[in-house]
């Protein structure tokens, strides 16, 4: 079963809009904004079938690099449709990764570039200083239930005590020292490769 066919002119800008109204609402990454892609593209637009949709989440995410890569296989996939197979699908599927990666991208990181500049510039002023102390307690929040939800083992808590050693060791260096977080990572790997852990 494939999805609708045909994309007039209008649908690719109407994709595209779509796409760059979503990038503001994605907070908590491309993927916390799935679910509305799916009522969007699957059960309104028909541009994707269910499969197609799942499969785009499913390969992105087991494969390396960034979390918004599914984004880029659907618009893959929305192309593929209208074009079919053959040069016309790979053309339009490549303008559909093209549209659809600009549309998710382009506001977020204007958005985040103008803010970080002003930030930058008004360091000093009390409020940005405020936000910074605020948000610090948020991230390290954030990164402590991001640790837990990877230290389990498929939805048992790790009972390793080295491991937690080694995770708190870690936090402490971050936060007390200025070590670059690549020298940590480089030694995790080396940890992991040499099996002391796990």
């Amino acid at each position: 079963m494939t999805a609708a066919t045909s994309l007039s002119w209008a649908d690719w800008l109407h994709l595209f809009g779509y796409f760059l109204s979503l990038s503001l609402l994605a907070v908590g990454g491309a993927i916390a904004t799935a679910p509305e892609m799916h009522r969007f593209l699957v059960d309104r637009q028909a541009w994707l079938t269910d499969p197609q949709f799942t499969a785009s989440i499913a390969i992105a995410q087991a494969a390396p690099g960034p979390n918004v890569l599914f984004i880029a296989l659907i618009g893959w996939n929305i192309g593929m449709n209208a074009g079919g197979a053959g040069w016309a699908g790979g053309l339009l599927g490549s303008l559909g990764v093209l549209v659809c990666m600009l549309g998710v991208m382009l506001p977020s990181s204007v958005l985040t570039w103008t803010a970080t500049r002003w930030g930058h510039r008004n360091r000093h002023r009390r409020g940005v200083r405020a936000f910074k102390q605020g948000m610090a307690p948020i991230v390290i929040g954030l990164l402590l239930a991001t640790a837990w939800v990877l230290a389990r083992a498929h939805g048992v808590p790790a009972t390793d005590w080295p491991l937690w050693l080694l995770s708190a060791l870690t936090m402490l260096l971050v936060w007390r020292t200025r070590l670059h977080l690549l020298w940590l990572l480089g030694a995790g790997a080396l940890v992991g490769a040499l099996g002391w852990l796990g």
